[in-house]
């Protein structure tokens, strides 16, 4: 065989996904067994990454409930487009629903997580992957915005006023307005994360990605009160309840629950905490440029429209100069002070009320 067939024999394999390891196996009638969902879908749920698993979870259970017993190779795409069409009118309704379409949307995602899986460990070829050929909902634009000033005044004051916790509360909105944070980069704080001396906190967010993110001074010390009131040791949860135990995310729901019983707008268009996220970015973003509000948002960039954002990365600085402006409070690390003679804007003056009690 001349080296101009062998390699047209080895691009053949590349295209049917097919490792020479595998053919040679194949020959040698060492196929290995097919596993069944039950089986494999465990093993595959010990290798992911916890935030992976945590997503997934729920899906491979109703994967595993419908095709427990079934080999991995026995599926169609007709059955798998069944099956998440089935997900979709069975969802549980929640109020911020939207038809099930995150819900099919996440169940072919956990296959198709399965049978990458299945496809490097030899089980099937990239060719014979069922779930690749099963296109995922297209994801509706979505209806969250920044908040007026006025709304986001009435949420701070409903958040401080009431509840059987309005300091732990009104630190949480606190945290997320001045940091855009997501809810896991909250609960992921310890205060281990916490950098007194130049006023920045670590966030662990989705995808293991991890930024040091400026605060106010004003919100470091409460974070640091929170902490020591509250017996939180350096390297667990900061955020947590008057009796020790850390908050998980049945407090938002409690909050934005309680938000929406006192403002029926908020319930009416499902407000939630992402929604603070979408307020603090529109307001950097409008103020000093989409690469410090990018930087702000903790973006990495991979899925930007163009190159230049290569070129136009924002750095911590400048984050904090933007916070800086935002809060009107100095900070350590930003090249520009804010003006003491320039007034506050009103996402400023009504977003970020002190109402935890001073240390």
């Amino acid at each position: 065989m001349t080296d101009a067939e062998v390699a047209a024999a080895r691009l053949l394999l590349a295209r049917l996904g097919i490792s020479p390891e595998q053919l040679i196996r194949n020959c040698a009638g060492e196929t290995p067994s097919m596993p069944t969902f039950r089986e494999y879908v465990e093993q595959v749920g010990n290798a992911v990454q916890p935030g992976t698993r945590r997503v997934y979870e729920t899906y491979w259970r109703r994967i595993v409930q419908a095709w427990g017993d079934r080999r991995l190779d026995e599926p169609t795409p007709l059955e798998i487009t069944q099956l998440a069409e089935h997900v979709k009118t069975t969802v549980v309704v929640r109020r911020n629903a939207r038809g099930g379409r995150s819900a099919a949307e996440h169940l072919i995602a956990a296959l198709r997580c399965v049978y990458r899986y299945a496809a490097a460990d030899g089980l099937i070829a990239d060719a014979d992957n069922p779930a690749r050929r099963v296109a995922k909902p297209r994801r509706l634009a979505s209806t969250r915005r920044a908040l007026p000033d006025a709304r986001l005044a009435e949420i701070n004051n409903i958040v401080a006023t009431t509840g059987n916790d309005p300091e732990l509360d009104s630190l949480m909105l606190r945290l997320h307005t001045e940091t855009a944070c997501r809810r896991g980069g909250a609960l992921a704080l310890r205060p281990a994360d916490l950098d007194v001396q130049q006023c920045v906190v670590c966030l662990r967010e989705k995808g293991e990605t991890t930024r040091w993110q400026p605060v106010s001074p004003t919100l470091m010390r409460h974070l640091v009160l929170h902490g020591t009131d509250r017996d939180a040791q350096p390297t667990e949860q900061l955020l947590r309840y008057r009796g020790g135990q850390p908050i998980t995310t049945r407090r938002y729901d409690y909050l934005w629950e309680r938000v929406g019983r006192n403002l029926p707008w908020a319930a009416t268009q499902q407000i939630s905490t992402h929604w603070l996220r979408h307020t603090t970015l529109t307001w950097v973003e409008r103020h000093f440029g989409y690469a410090v509000a990018r930087a702000y948002a903790g973006h990495n960039g991979r899925s930007d429209a163009g190159t230049t954002t290569t070129y136009i990365r924002a750095d911590v600085h400048e984050v904090a100069a933007a916070l800086a402006a935002m809060v009107g409070e100095p900070h350590p690390l930003a090249f520009i002070e804010p003006d003491p003679d320039q007034p506050t804007n009103g996402f400023t003056a009504v977003s970020l009320p002190s109402t935890t009690r001073q240390p």
